[in-house]
């Protein structure tokens, strides 16, 4: 089998490369790789210096591919299915990687500020980061809410890159700062998400980590 996916299931942007390749079932070989295992750890470094995952490995191509927007687009390219992340029209392409870095940016990003809070030593906690990342998250939230009113997916009507972003970032978002109860159009979209078979199956695989995530 040529592609091969460096990950761990709880990581969400493993989450997010995982969804496109679930998608268009993709064939791959999955590749689980635990930090705290210095042999894991070692072999991914040698893969992709940085040491961070989702990484892609296409034996046919002779290609190592990090990042997991990057992934999904390299896909899209080299291995097309049925959903399109991309639009070909160029406009349209702008606006979904815009989308697609507003919730790697904007949710993802503050999300994670707050789960690492979470993992400190409470000497160590960072009160002022933590509201500034509760702000963003309730700006972002209100933008999605707008914006979702009138949508099915980020983009209209068809399932795209930002939507395989949306995925995990609003639900480790949600878990830490929720919108249920303050934002329907956001709750309704998220669970068009979950219900989307390709990261239905992601979460599915996910669950057996989801106590290692702190509460």
């Amino acid at each position: 089998m040529s592609l091969t996916l460096y990950f761990h299931p709880l990581a969400s942007f493993c989450q997010k490369a995982l969804t496109a390749l679930y998608e268009n079932d993709t064939p791959f070989s999955p590749q689980m790789v635990d930090l705290g295992n210095e042999a894991e750890r070692a072999a991914l470094l040698k893969l992709w210096p940085i040491g961070k995952f989702p990484v892609l490995r296409d034996a046919a191509r002779d290609r190592t591919v990090p990042e997991s927007s990057i992934i999904i687009e390299y896909l899209d390219r080299y291995y097309p299915g049925r959903t399109h992340f991309v639009p070909a029209d160029a406009d349209l392409a702008w606006q979904t990687r815009l989308r697609d870095r507003f919730y790697d940016l904007y949710v993802h990003e503050p999300m994670q500020k707050i789960v690492g809070d979470r993992l400190r030593p409470r000497e160590k906690a960072d009160p002022f980061g933590l509201e500034e990342a509760k702000a963003r998250l309730q700006t972002s939230y209100d933008m999605i809410e707008q914006e979702m009113a009138t949508r099915t997916w980020a983009m209209g009507d068809h399932f795209t890159l930002a939507d395989c972003a949306a995925c995990p970032s609003l639900f480790y978002a949600n878990k830490v700062f929720p919108f249920r109860g303050t934002h329907k159009n956001v709750a309704a979209y998220f669970d068009r998400l979950k219900a989307r078979p390709s990261y239905a199956r992601v979460l599915a695989e996910a669950e057996p980590y989801l106590k290692l995530f702190p509460t």
